[in-house]
């Protein structure tokens, strides 16, 4: 151990010096410049600027020639003591240095407007890269490097603690580095007397200090890249940090990106002709195959678990998952929110929820009418090293940083009827959105129709949201702006306006039992009235075996048929006519949830064969006959793919012969009973057509895959794969997850073949079917 800790302490000496000699490298040419007729800085000037570096350089220069030739040649007794001693002992190089850097930094600032030419060369200091690195060097500011020292001294006990712990009390070493530690803590406090109330001189207004209020990790946009950022917010400004690669165990560390005082900060357009930035959308197929391997490994890790296997194994796979983990949580947000500088730039982040984006915009509103300004370089800097120590969320928000007991979230469905609402302060459009996280961050899934001119809106409007490790049910009310004139142009783009938001936690003890529970949100003075209902994935899955051979809903499809004498079920036809009529260009047709209400309704007159289904159907919301085309596929008793055939198809689609899939797949299609073949294809059809409308309705054949695969290929319980009565939660989750994502892919392969070839003996049903 102590062989490692002082390995550690040369590669960081190392990387040390190489700062040091790229401060010193253009302090010759400087100084020879101020001997002539154009000096770019006075001599006076250099010296203020570059005050001790030399005399720095010379005694770590010397400690680590002394420490690499002893670590070389390690054994127990090998002595560093004397070493560290005479480093500590000559602390006082760094009160000089302490002492004049501030005067250094203003020195060096005004020089920089002065002269274009040391401007030019403070940004582009080379310092040379230690041996790890790949690099020949990397590229500095004058800045970061003159604070180095400044950090090295404050961080110079931790390295003697570290190594005083793993040297034994009767080494004869001990003493020595107790007396190295001693001076160092010593100098330190005296230090720190000194550098406390600069760090205090960053107040907001006299008498108050600087606190932060809020920090989060976000995803920038960076010349149409995706960078992932920390950002914080204090009391006065907004700080936007990287973190550093940590290197051979060292601490964490943020480095600043950019920072706007909260006095410049707006929401709005600087320059109304300053163009909006393309957000660069990843295909949702790309982010389904994240979700599928990041299934994949936490299927290995439980599998490891259970297997009692090396702690090794799972910690290389738990890297795998923080890799892929992350990368979703790059790729998936595409909402913009825009911070305008009033001073110059605007920067843009990219965020997955409506909520969080308000919310920060609240805090940021709500902490400007109470803020002054005032931050210099050093403060700058000692500002960003402290945010390691003040920051609240310390990992991005993935599964991998749970606790093995934290809960993994619900899985499976949750029924929210969103009531009504009261406290308004007059007649407006109002309606809701309701968001839940999953895979680490936060999606809408549902919206209420707008209620017209009112203060208490009475939706009372059931949605069904499927759950993948859910925790948390947020919900959005928002005046709904007709008039174009008024909107808020924030973010560049028209938004309705947040009235309030809430949220509440999804508590599995709680919601077991699986009666409907009534909740109220309050925010802002306005309350909403909901009741949730949650229903287990291994519950929500089964498919119930036919009971009735009358009606339609839960009967099977060759029962029906027979009876109707048709090819496709009239319930099929009735609502594809309708959607094809009004639904097209709906925005999210299938996906946006319909009132439970309606589609029970036309449920139950389907299934009496009420004959004023169709009128029905035409004053209702499309969304419900959506639903209820969903819903009769949802309950047939056995999937229009045949239990059957399921498994086949399963393995069809994992075939990577791009030639032996094709055959596999449509030999497999073209096995189907009849009636089932001839549904699919008619289905098939007008999904496609749904399809070409995706620039106004958003529904790419992914989309509608993910949203109709499982309804038409879910085996019933018996084919599962999925335990009846788990043992392991999170497994049955994943394996759940990796059977979906297969029913989706089987849905999306015959949505993209352009036509489905069929023998002679199918083809008359086929032409039949796309006629009706």
């Amino acid at each position: 151990m102590r062989k490692w800790v002082l390995s550690g302490i040369l590669a960081s000496e190392e990387t040390y010096l190489s700062h040091l000699e790229a401060l010193l490298l253009p302090m010759k040419p400087l100084k020879a410049a101020a001997t002539t007729s154009q000096p770019v800085l006075t001599s006076q000037q250099i010296e203020t600027i570059f005050f001790k570096v030399p005399e720095l350089y010379e005694i770590h220069k010397e400690f680590y020639d002394g420490l690499f030739p002893r670590v070389q040649q390690w054994s127990h007794q090998q002595r560093v003591g004397d070493l560290f001693q005479k480093l500590a002992s000559q602390l006082g190089v760094y009160r000089a240095f302490v002492d004049n850097y501030e005067v250094a930094m203003e020195t060096a600032e005004k020089c920089c407007q002065a002269n274009a030419q040391f401007a030019e060369i403070s940004e582009n200091l080379k310092a040379r890269s230690t041996k790890e690195s790949k690099d020949q060097t990397t590229k500095n500011s004058l800045e970061t490097l003159l604070y180095k020292p400044v950090d090295r001294v404050t961080r110079s006990t931790l390295v003697l603690h570290d190594l005083l712990k793993h040297t034994p009390v009767s080494h004869p070493d001990h003493p020595l580095l107790q007396d190295a530690l001693r001076i160092s803590q010593n100098f330190l406090s005296s230090i720190n007397e000194e550098i406390t109330p600069r760090r205090q001189s960053m107040t907001v207004k006299k008498g108050e200090h600087r606190q932060l209020l809020k920090d989060s990790f976000m995803v920038e946009l960076v010349e149409g890249a995706r960078k992932l950022r920390h950002v914080f917010l204090f009391t006065d400004l907004f700080l936007c940090a990287k973190l550093k690669k940590q290197i051979g165990g060292k601490s964490q560390q943020y480095d600043c990106k950019w920072y706007i005082p909260l006095t410049d900060l707006s929401f709005q357009m600087v320059d109304e002709s300053e163009a909006v930035p393309n957000i660069p959308l990843v295909p949702d197929e790309e982010l389904d195959a994240m979700k599928i391997k990041i299934s994949q490994i936490k299927n290995d890790i439980q599998r490891e678990k259970r297997a009692n296997k090396g702690s090794k194994v799972i910690e290389r796979l738990k890297k795998k998952l923080s890799e892929q983990e992350s990368l979703l949580l790059l790729m998936s947000p595409n909402m913009a929110f825009r911070v305008h500088n009033r001073n110059g730039k605007s920067y843009t982040f990219l965020i997955s929820s409506d909520y969080e984006r308000a919310e920060w915009r609240e805090n940021i509103r709500e902490q400007q009418k109470k803020c002054d300004f005032s931050l210099t370089s050093v403060e700058l800097q000692m500002l960003t090293n402290s945010c390691v120590k003040l920051q609240t969320v310390h990992n991005i928000p993935l599964t991998i940083n749970k606790e093995d007991d934290e809960s993994p979230g619900l899985y499976g469905f949750l029924n929210v009827i969103v009531h009504s609402a009261t406290g308004f302060k007059q007649s407006s459009n109002l309606y809701c959105t309701l968001e839940v996280d999953s895979f680490g961050y936060f999606v809408n899934k549902a919206k209420t129709r707008v209620y017209r001119d009112t203060t208490e809106p009475n939706w009372n409007e059931e949605f069904e949201i499927e759950l993948e490790g859910s925790q948390t049910l947020r919900i959005l009310c928002y005046e709904k702006c007709y008039n174009k004139t008024k909107l808020t142009k924030e973010d560049g783009e028209s938004t309705d306006r947040i009235m309030g938001k809430g949220q509440i936690q999804l508590d599995p003890q709680a919601l077991q039992d699986k009666d409907w529970q009534r909740t109220v949100i309050s925010m802002n003075g306005v309350e909403v009235k909901l009741s949730v209902k949650f229903t287990s994935r291994e519950f929500s899955l089964k498919r119930m075996p036919s009971r009735k051979q009358t009606g339609v809903f839960g009967v099977k499809i060759a029962v029906v048929t027979k009876r109707e004498r048709s090819k496709v079920p009239y319930i099929v036809r009735q609502c594809v006519e309708e959607i094809e009529r009004r639904g097209m260009e709906e925005v999210g047709i299938y996906r946006v949830s319909g009132v439970a209400t309606d589609i029970q309704a036309l449920k139950a007159a389907f299934d009496v064969n009420n004959k004023d289904v169709s009128v029905m159907m035409s004053e209702m919301d499309v969304n419900a006959i959506a639903g209820t085309l969903k819903l009769y596929f949802r309950e047939l008793p056995e999937p229009l793919f045949t239990d059957e055939l399921y498994p086949n198809f399963a393995e069809g689609i994992a075939l990577s012969d791009p030639v032996a899939k094709e055959s596999c797949m449509l030999n497999l299609l073209l096995s189907l009973p009849e009636p089932n073949l001839v549904t699919f294809l008619f289905l098939l059809d007008h999904l496609k057509r749904v399809a070409e409308r995706e620039s106004v309705n958003k529904m790419s054949l992914h989309n509608l895959a993910t949203v109709f695969g499982p309804t038409l290929l879910r085996p019933s319980e018996k084919d599962s794969k999925i335990p009846a009565n788990p043992t392991q939660p999170i497994t049955m989750t994943d394996s759940w997850s990796l059977e979906v994502m297969s029913q989706v892919q089987v849905l999306l392969y015959f949505l993209q073949l352009e036509t489905i070839p069929t023998p002679d003996s199918k083809r008359q049903s086929i032409l039949f079917s796309t006629e009706v």
